[in-house]
């Protein structure tokens, strides 16, 4: 199995964690504009990675990827067997995309800084979910999920945002550090991730 990942891609980020919490045998062929970047445009019609090749079979976008892994090697899940847990999971995980992970991820891609508007909806996003973190212990309650790791994904990109959280915030910050200090987690990351909180 062979995943096609961008070193800063959010969303390569995310699959990487999935097959790590999974401990999923893969390589990673990180994508610099080089021969992986052909190979990539060869594979995937839109160019782009996450790209998953498993033997014959070629998968692209975040929660395609995730979602094959989960069910080929359902332990640990990390979706909820109930239909309608797993109907909001993929609603909280869309809600992730469109209100901050895209518009995050275009300004890693082309190296612009992220406008007021998006800081100010993170900052108030983030304010308010640190609360739900104060009740329990992961985001959908008390099982790790999928939506677990597109936040914790984001979370470890906060110092690229410049995004200070004040101390009302702590909830949220501590539940970042329980993802970050998860052994699949600390697999996951790329040498330009592991830069973003070096200092």
């Amino acid at each position: 199995m062979k995943l096609y990942s961008g070193p800063l891609c959010l969303y390569s980020h995310v699959c990487r964690f999935v097959l790590s919490e999974k401990e999923i045998d893969y390589e990673v062929i990180y994508s610099t504009n080089g021969r992986a970047d052909q190979e990539v445009a060869e594979l995937n019609p839109y160019g782009e990675t996450p790209t998953l090749v498993d033997r014959d079979l070629i998968l692209y976008d975040s929660m395609v990827v995730s979602e094959y892994l989960d069910e080929k090697f359902p332990h640990p899940p990390l979706l909820p067997s109930d239909p309608t847990a797993r109907a909001q999971a993929r609603v909280m995980v869309t809600r992730l995309r469109r209100d901050w992970l895209d518009a995050l991820q275009f300004c890693i891609t082309t190296g612009t800084r992220v406008d007021k508007k998006l800081s100010k909806s993170l900052w108030d996003g983030l304010m308010a979910m640190s609360n739900h973190f104060g009740q329990q212990k992961y985001a959908l309650g008390n099982e790790f999920s999928l939506v677990d790791c597109y936040l914790a994904a984001l979370l470890w990109r906060l110092p690229v945002l410049k995004l200070d959280l004040p101390r009302q915030a702590s909830k949220i910050l501590d539940y970042g550090g329980r993802m970050f200090d998860k052994p699949g987690f600390q697999a996951s990351l790329s040498e330009a991730e592991r830069e973003i909180r070096a200092a």
